[in-house]
């Protein structure tokens, strides 16, 4: 008979946890594969990708990083809006998880953040103010090439259970496969141009959730969540309805 491990602080076992994700485990994999379609979002996939690894891998937030066609970092995606100021705060300082993963390749994780206070301060700093206690990143790669990081954020500090990290960058592995296949392509030039297009559709949204936050005295996140819902409700690109509110042609 099979030992169950038991979950620290619960009475679900780590096998137990694992069957019980493994439909949904099932159903983002096939999401990920989206990449392969004509009609391709690369915003609305790497934000999915974020909310995902939130649901799946049990941690408070998720952020990614990737390189333009400079080889520069860039915040494109985050599962929520202090999240995304944090993965900012990373490039304009020049520290933090993400970076570090990025450049060396290889994960980085830090399960108590005080630790850590000598080694990334503005970050630390700030990143316990908001509330986290630990972070972990995985690189976004293909074999020796490094597109990115994926950043896990945590309020409780500790390690990751189980197959936690494991599985995060395995989410992360088949998502950078999607993007570099998103065109059937071999060449990075393509990858950079794609990547390029989501950075300036990243500002249009941006500035649409401004619109819509003035407007309707939201908070970032919840205009995010209006911008999304209604492209989703009317069948357009977010980037495209992004475009559409800011110009004042959609008024949502």
């Amino acid at each position: 008979m099979r030992r169950r491990r038991r979950q620290p602080g619960s009475g679900i076992s780590c096998d137990e946890m694992s069957d019980m994700r493994e439909p949904q485990l099932a159903k983002v994999f096939v999401e990920l594969a989206d990449t392969l379609v004509d009609d391709f979002d690369l915003i609305g996939f790497l934000y999915r990708l974020t909310v995902r690894c939130v649901d799946l891998l049990g941690v408070s937030a998720a952020g990614l990083l990737l390189a333009d066609q400079r080889g520069a970092l860039q915040a494109v995606a985050a599962s929520t809006e202090r999240t995304r100021l944090l993965e900012l705060l990373q490039l304009q300082t020049d520290q933090g998880p993400c970076p570090e993963c990025f450049h060396t390749g290889q994960p980085v994780a830090v399960p108590d953040l005080t630790t850590a206070a000598d080694r990334w301060p503005t970050f630390v700093a700030e990143a316990r103010q908001i509330g986290f206690a630990a972070v972990h990143a995985v690189p976004m790669r293909l074999r020796s090439e490094v597109i990115g990081a994926l950043s896990l954020f945590d309020t409780r500090p500790g390690a990751l259970q189980g197959d936690t990290i494991p599985l995060g960058q395995a989410l992360a592995d088949v998502a950078t496969i999607g993007l570099l296949q998103a065109r059937a392509i071999n060449r990075r030039d393509t990858l950079t141009e794609q990547l390029q297009t989501a950075l300036n559709s990243r500002i249009l949204i941006e500035q649409a959730k401004g619109v819509v936050a003035e407007r309707r005295h939201l908070d970032m996140d919840q205009s995010f969540t209006v911008l999304r819902d209604e492209a989703r409700n009317t069948n357009r690109r977010l980037s495209d309805l992004a475009r559409a509110v800011v110009d004042g042609s959609a008024t949502l």
